[in-house]
């Protein structure tokens, strides 16, 4: 059975500067090579989604611009099915200046554009393919409105919600609740239940719980994803690469977890392969691109 995965988010052009060191404030650095190419938390989870082998459909908006193209011929490319996507005429394409440092960190700034001019009824004209999808997944690079309109569809049609809370933000505990997994890393983790980066992760995951019935899988860099439930909690290594490009890995685990969940994986498997596919994607450049395929994920599975 093919997993069938439905993503509600955004689009946005990357804008990539590879250099030394980002630049503090006042200060000109030069860098040593600018890329652009597709992005956006939603598209790449879209993306990765794809290259898992799921059946995906994007809900989202990008402008009738230059850049809109981009996310065309690449979803496209992928076999993302575009059918509700909107050519918005009033909102540019949204845009993401990255900035990379030699370590692999990075920084990012996001115009959102079009992403935040999504409106419920783009949601209702995709309530068929919604109700016939396994897990639907969104996150905050769109308003709160439909952040919570389409997990409330999806749950009105019994599927499996994740709510991928980035970039970090505070939202209404209404919002949180219709998520069946919520999957931060630490500082998104911390922003979402008031507490510092520095508190315990078990502690932040469980004060975001609202329902029994809810997981949170705290993503944790190179330490790899902690599920976090009302009664239990175990920390689910990832795997050792050479880390090249950070960016998107995020991305990378949400859409891998999705997959793995529709393919009905049991949790502890579902976050290895989300932790497998992110770490993948963070031994190559960029965001969609470096999203692995499913056969070096099963490879990098069977190996360990």
């Amino acid at each position: 059975m093919v997993a069938k995965i439905v993503v509600v988010g955004s689009f946005n052009v990357d804008l990539t500067s590879y250099l030394e060191r980002i630049p503090v404030p006042g200060e000109t650095v030069t860098g040593d090579r600018f890329v652009t190419g597709p992005g956006g938390k939603g598209s790449n989870q879209a993306v990765a989604a794809a290259r898992m082998g799921a059946e995906v459909t994007f809900i989202g908006r990008i402008g009738q611009d230059v850049f809109a193209p981009i996310a065309l011929d690449m979803w496209k490319a992928e076999n993302i099915n575009t059918d509700y996507v909107v050519q918005d005429p009033n909102h540019s394409t949204g845009v993401a200046p990255i900035a990379v440092e030699n370590s692999g960190e990075n920084s990012i700034i996001v115009i959102l554009g079009a992403n935040l001019a999504i409106e419920k009824a783009d949601i209702d004209k995709a309530a068929e393919v919604i109700a016939a999808a396994d897990v639907l997944i969104t996150q905050f690079e769109t308003s709160d409105e439909i952040v919570q309109y389409a997990m409330q569809t999806a749950r009105d049609k019994g599927v499996k919600t994740i709510l991928n809370p980035a970039p970090a933000r505070s939202v209404p505990q209404e919002i949180v609740a219709l998520a069946d997994y919520i999957t931060p890393n630490e500082t998104e983790l911390a922003t979402l239940a008031g507490m510092s980066v520095d508190d315990d992760v078990i502690e932040m995951g469980r004060s975001l719980l609202v329902t029994d019935e809810q997981t949170v899988v705290a993503t944790l860099g190179s330490a790899g994803a902690r599920y976090i439930t009302k009664d239990t909690s175990e920390l689910i290594p990832t795997f050792k690469v050479d880390v090249v490009d950070t960016t998107g890995a995020g991305d990378a685990f949400n859409g891998g977890f999705a997959v793995a969940l529709a393919e009905s994986k049991n949790l502890e498997d579902a976050i290895r392969f989300g932790n497998a596919t992110a770490a993948l994607s963070v031994t190559k450049t960029g965001t969609a691109p470096s999203m692995p395929q499913r056969e070096t994920v099963d490879t990098l599975l069977s190996a360990n």
